[in-house]
Order: C-alpha cells, then sequence, then structure tokens
C-alpha cells in the first residue's frame, strides 16, 4: 500500500535492504547507538511476514523521515497488534508524520481485520499524550513500572527508568473514525478546569505531568525524578482503587499561552460498580 500525502511525502511498506537499513539508522538516531533494544533488519522482515507493519515516510529524494514497526498476533483471545516503535528525524518534526504513519497503520491492520492496536509511552511526555488521547483517540488501560528495564541503553530514558502506560486503540470504532477524518480533538479547551465539581464525591482525579520532562530531566534530573515518583504512585494508587484514565487536558498558566505555559493533567473517572475509598 502507498499513500501521497498533500506536502509530497510518501506513506509506504518498507520493502528493500536499504528501507531496513534506514529503519535501524534512525532507530540509533532517536535512541542513542547504545540502545540495547533496536531491531535488526531480519526481525522487521519476519514481522511483516507475520501480518506487521514496518512502513516508511518518505521524501521526494526517497529518503526516510519517518518510521512505523509492529508485531501482529492475540491478545486475550482477539486479534490485536503492537505498535512498538514510532520515530521521525529531527528536520520533519512538527509536520504532523507521527499521526500520519499512524493513520497509514490503521488502514493496514483495518485490511487484516485488526480490531485493537496496543502500544506504550511514558505518561510524562506531554506531547505523546495529548497525540495519544486526543488526536488519535488511544486511551491508557495500564501503567507498567520499568516495562523495559530501568536503562535500556538509550539517553532518552537514562535517570528516569521506563515507567509506561500500556494503551489500546480501537482502530475500527466509530470515536476513532471520526478523529482519523478530520473530527475536532477528543480533548477539551482550555477554559475546562482540571478539578472536581464537588471534592466530596471523588469521582473525577486529576493528575498533574510537567509540560516538558526532557527538558527538565537535562537540567534537574532530581526534580524529574520526583515528577516519576509522584505521578506512579498517583496512578497506581487510583487505578487499583476502581479509575480508569478518561482524557488528557490542560490549562493556561498564565496570559502567554505557549506550550511551556501550560498545566497539562489526566483525567480518571470512577468505573461503574466500584466504590469509592
Amino acid at each position: 500500500m502507498r499513500r501521497r500525502l498533500a506536502s509530497g511525502i510518501e506513506l509506504r511498506n518498507a520493502s528493500s535492504d536499504a528501507d531496513y537499513a534506514a529503519v535501524v539508522e534512525l532507530q540509533q538516531q532517536t535512541w542513542g547507538d547504545s540502545f540495547d533494544d533496536a531491531v535488526p533488519p531480519p526481525m522487521l522482515k519476519i514481522s511483516q511476514k507475520m501480518g506487521g507493519v514496518v512502513a516508511g515516510a518518505y521524501d521526494g529524494a526517497g529518503r526516510m523521515l519517518g518510521f512505523i514497526y509492529g508485531m501482529s498476533g492475540f491478545r486475550f483471545g482477539e486479534r490485536a497488534h503492537w505498535s512498538h516503535m514510532l520515530a521521525v528525524t529531527r528536520d520533519a518534526r512538527g509536520l504532523g508524520l507521527g499521526r500520519e504513519l499512524k493513520a497509514f497503520q490503521r488502514e493496514l491492520l483495518l485490511e487484516l481485520d485488526v480490531e485493537t492496536v496496543y502500544w506504550t509511552y511514558d505518561p510524562l511526555v506531554a506531547r505523546n499524550a495529548n497525540l495519544n488521547l486526543n488526536r488519535l483517540g488511544a486511551l491508557p488501560v495500564e501503567y507498567v513500572v520499568d516495562m523495559y528495564g530501568e536503562d535500556t541503553g538509550s539517553i532518552l530514558h537514562s535517570g528516569l527508568g521506563t515507567d509506561r502506560f500500556i494503551v489500546a486503540w480501537a482502530i475500527g470504532s466509530e470515536r476513532v473514525a471520526g478523529l482519523m477524518e478530520g473530527g475536532p480533538a477528543a480533548g477539551p479547551t482550555r477554559d475546562t478546569p482540571p478539578f472536581p465539581v464537588d471534592e466530596t464525591l471523588p469521582e473525577t482525579a486529576w493528575v498533574e505531568v510537567p509540560p516538558n520532562i526532557g527538558s527538565i530531566l537535562r537540567s534537574a534530573p532530581e526534580d524529574a525524578s520526583a515528577w516519576r515518583r509522584r505521578t506512579r504512585e498517583q496512578f497506581q494508587g487510583h487505578l487499583g482503587s476502581g479509575y480508569a484514565v478518561t482524557g488528557f487536558t490542560w490549562r493556561p498558566n498564565d496570559d502567554a499561552h505557549t506550550l511551556l505555559n501550560r498545566r497539562y493533567y489526566y483525567r480518571l473517572e470512577k468505573l461503574e460498580g466500584t466504590e469509592t475509598q
């Protein structure tokens, strides 16, 4: 399958040795040369043979600007797909290629009768939370401490561990279809206050995350670690008490409505049939 964007960038399946080599090179560019979990060409090819996805975004000269990789199989007795990696070159970030690659992946998987796609992301990364929950319509279903170990060798994970949300993306649902067809993002406006209406009835909870955890990790590692400890405790506590993550929102921190002058919150709601502790 191939699809050409209005920008001229082409989305297509990886199919040549050069394509697979480019995927490996972009893994190294993204996660560092010492990244222990890089996926080599043989595994990329085998995944495709078994209904997996290895696809890239290419410019007019054929240079790979981004890729997406995942494996297909069964989860909870149903056909499913695990989307393991997505990366975009530094010079192509901001073009919306992450969302375009996910949309292309969705098209490929719907043809294989896959209904649910799973992947992980760091709950502390606000931009990924916004993409996953608000623009794609996926929802976290599990919080895992150090999903990939305490240190993968990647510069992106150093000092912070690899706590992850596992999200489920119901690619055949009307909600997701609407978002993929250009419907409004799922998130509320900035005028929505992230607080329970009645704090004596805590049916809604909010967990705050920083606007840019990467910047904090570089400038103040101890503060980044504090964010991890605090949010880990909050997520585990709420999820263990019958809450589910249902949204991601923000409000302005001051009059300058820039990305870094916002406060970001996950919304968690009490599931029906559970008791408030």
